[in-house]
């Protein structure tokens, strides 16, 4: 299995979502009096943990990668390699969706930021924002850390060229 790279106008494209669902909350809060725009203290916390936790799983498969193959002391769980690469890619399109969505509640608002209410909560949306921007680019570097050599398996080219090399070249005829 080949895994690619996320390209990068899906972070565009979850931005951009992100920001309309903002926007449209913001929208909803203000028609119906519901106070549903800002973001619980406990929200960047919990983002800032998810990004470390990813950032380190990232960078424990790229050491794995790195180290010749001969000095290495254990061999990674390619299990483990796989969901740190699916966990960087989904934590990158996730702080992208997510900054949209606090991003949007804070164009917004702004227009109401002389308010107690909507002062507070372009403050929590800005700090939550932040701290998605960070997670997106932790994903995304993530999702580099994440490459591993290739693997020299029969399936490879690069084992076919080998075995293409290693068979002798002889003629067998039929002595008819």
């Amino acid at each position: 299995m080949k895994a690619r790279r996320t390209p990068w106008w899906y972070y565009v494209v979850a931005i951009c979502l992100g920001v309309l669902g903002g926007m449209g909350l913001v929208l909803f809060d203000d028609r119906t009096g519901m106070s549903l725009i800002g973001a619980p203290w406990i929200v960047p916390v919990i983002l800032v943990a998810l990004g470390a936790t990813v950032l380190i799983l990232a960078l424990q498969v790229h050491q794995y990668a790195i180290t010749d193959p001969a000095k290495r002391p254990t061999r990674i769980d390619p299990t483990k390699a796989m969901m740190t690469l699916v966990l960087s890619k989904a934590l990158g399109i996730a702080g992208a969706a997510l900054g949209g969505w606090y991003g949007g509640q804070i164009l917004m608002a702004v227009r109401h930021a002389e308010a107690a209410y909507y002062a507070s909560a372009i403050v929590q949306c800005a700090v939550t924002a932040g701290v998605c921007l960070i997670d997106m680019i932790v994903g995304i570097i993530g999702e580099w850390l994440c490459r591993l050599p290739p693997n020299d398996g029969p399936e490879s080219e690069r084992a076919r060229r080998r075995d293409r090399r290693e068979v002798p070249q002889t003629a067998t005829r039929d002595a008819s």
